[in-house]
């Protein structure tokens, strides 16, 4: 994918960045160190080592064709921090302090739908059914196709920033129009509207997934349509939910 080319190709120009010196010229114990380096002294998440490693290994193995190039990563840990989800009135305050409607629209787009950002920069206006209340999502990840729900509320919303911006093509329009919207940009907006609203739960901008599926269960949505919704391919990446829901711990008020 788009984004697996980005990735792989920012962690070769880290490498070679930091022994300023060209990639293929790096030996695999030079790499093995780098790795180190990342996971004991600059403490990089295992989930950022690992994507380091596949890029690295792809240029050496695919690229320059080095087959002796063996590299190795410290299996991950068995703990799983859960997200911390936002509630309902903290996605109040965050969307009042967003002025600009497309930012604003967006932000709800990924709420109300639990897209990953990904997706969600890259609607079309023709991905939109109004009759049929749904949103088709395109080659999502895996390059699968699947629907998402549309609320008539945030259809609403659609249909006022429509009128306010004109999109012709993608739904949320980038630098130039022709192109939709990247999504370290949406990231950055999220980043923004959460400080200004004084939110200081961790998380980035996935954290608008993470609450749509919470509140979704919490609302009664049974896991095997609500992974349907997410475009889980297992419903045990889907289950982690049940672990952050109130219903877990049960119903306000009780010990």
């Amino acid at each position: 994918s788009e984004r697996t080319q980005e990735a792989y190709l920012y962690a070769v120009y880290r490498l070679a960045k930091h022994y300023k010196r060209p990639p293929d010229q790096i030996t695999d114990r030079e790499v093995q160190d780098y790795i180190l380096h990342l996971m004991n002294e600059r403490r990089v998440a295992w989930s950022t080592c690992n994507q380091i490693v596949c890029g690295v290994k792809f240029f050496f193995l695919t690229t320059l064709g080095r087959a002796s190039t063996s590299l190795a990563i410290p299996p991950r840990k068995s703990e799983q921090r859960l997200p911390e989800i936002l509630s309902t009135q903290e996605l109040e305050r965050l969307f009042s302090v967003v002025t600009n409607i497309k930012h604003l629209t967006l932000l709800k787009t990924l709420y109300a739908t639990g897209l990953r950002v990904s997706e969600a920069v890259q609607l079309k206006l023709t991905d939109i059914d109004g009759d049929r209340m749904t949103l088709r999502v395109e080659q999502g990840k895996g390059r699968k196709d699947r629907y998402a729900a549309l609320s008539p509320r945030l259809l609403k919303d659609l249909r006022d920033y429509w009128r306010a911006y004109r999109p012709r093509t993608w739904l949320f329009t980038g630098q130039p129009p022709e192109r939709h919207l990247p999504a370290g940009t949406a990231y950055v907006i999220y980043v923004r509207a959460k400080l200004k609203a004084g939110i200081k739960k961790d998380g980035g901008i996935h954290a608008l997934r993470h609450a749509f599926a919470t509140h979704m269960l919490e609302a009664g949505v049974d896991l095997r349509t609500l992974q349907e919704l997410l475009g889980h391919r297992s419903i045990a990446t889907t289950q982690r939910y049940l672990h952050v829901t109130r219903k877990s711990f049960g119903a306000p008020g009780n010990p």
